[in-house]
């Protein structure tokens, strides 16, 4: 048994503690969840690296793979790229045991499905140019494992993120993100300490990622999309403090620039429109590289 799934003594009178002491374990634990993050900082960080550099061809896709509580962590990693980063839909995928119904219920048998996810690797013709991320917390789920063992045979980067040393999940993948979070408080429910670890370990995984493809600038979210009102503000905010300038030069040069801010910055630093656009081509959308050409 992993220790994902092992009885723990020490909470084995739980139900009768009072709700307070409960409480107080749960959140504990959490924190010795963030914990267990720590020793795979470096394992992180050469996943992202590598993810980004495969990416870097504007053709691949970022595809999560996972069952249960771990697949719909990884799913609401991969959702919020699109608004933070503008990452292209496109280049998204999701395999989930069980179909996109498994989002918001559960069909726990599918984790077993390790005929169809190898399907499902072959019908979305994974390959050479993608990044595959399977998350398990016992690293051993039959899907997810068949999925990370078929997209790497077919060329994939795979990485790997389970929760026990001995997972083949690990073993299977080109880059292994190992969280020892150890027994949960509740045995087996892993939508606890092996969940908060997962989604921690994604947040740091993608935002890497991100940094590393050139859709940051410093700290600011320079290709985020411009959906409401706060977003419009920021993005004023966000041309003035690197262009320099008036609120309302910044204003006027996202208009010219069609929203984008990475266009709007060197609007407001001198260029056209167009012009603009093509020192961002020319730079791979890297508003750093593209600024230096400016000058």
């Amino acid at each position: 048994m992993s220790k994902t799934e092992t009885i723990s003594a020490r909470y084995s009178t739980l139900d009768l503690w009072p709700t307070g002491e409960a409480v107080d374990a749960m959140l504990e634990a959490q924190m010795a969840a963030a914990a267990a993050v720590r020793p795979a900082s470096a394992a992180i960080a050469a996943a992202a690296e590598a993810a980004a550099e495969r990416l870097a061809g504007h053709h691949g896709r970022l595809i999560y793979v996972g069952a249960g509580t771990s697949g719909r962590i990884a799913v609401q990693d991969g959702v919020e790229l699109r608004p933070t980063f503008d990452w292209p839909e496109s280049r998204l995928l999701y395999l989930l045991a069980g179909g996109d119904q498994a989002i918001t219920a559960s069909v726990e048998d599918a984790e077993d499905d390790a005929a169809g996810a190898r399907q499902l690797v072959a019908d979305h013709k994974i390959g050479i140019d993608d990044v595959l991320i399977g998350v398990a917390a016992s690293g051993r789920t039959p899907f997810t494992l068949a999925a990370v063992e078929q997209a790497r045979a077919a060329g994939a980067l795979t990485i790997g993120i389970a929760g026990n040393p001995e997972a083949p999940l690990l073993t299977a993948a080109h880059h292994a993100i190992l969280l020892a979070t150890g027994e949960e408080v509740i045995a087996g429910s892993t939508r606890m300490k092996a969940g908060t670890a997962q989604k921690i370990a994604l947040n740091l995984f993608s935002t890497a990622c991100m940094l590393r493809l050139g859709l940051v600038h410093g700290n600011m979210m320079v290709a985020m999309r411009l959906s409401n009102a706060k977003l419009r503000g920021r993005a004023v905010e966000i041309v003035q403090t690197i262009a320099g300038g008036s609120t309302e030069a910044a204003k006027a040069a996202l208009v010219r620039a069609g929203g984008d801010i990475r266009t709007a910055v060197l609007v407001a630093r001198g260029a056209n429109p167009d012009e603009a656009r093509r020192r961002l081509a020319a730079a791979g959308g890297v508003l750093r590289k593209a600024l230096e050409s400016q000058t």
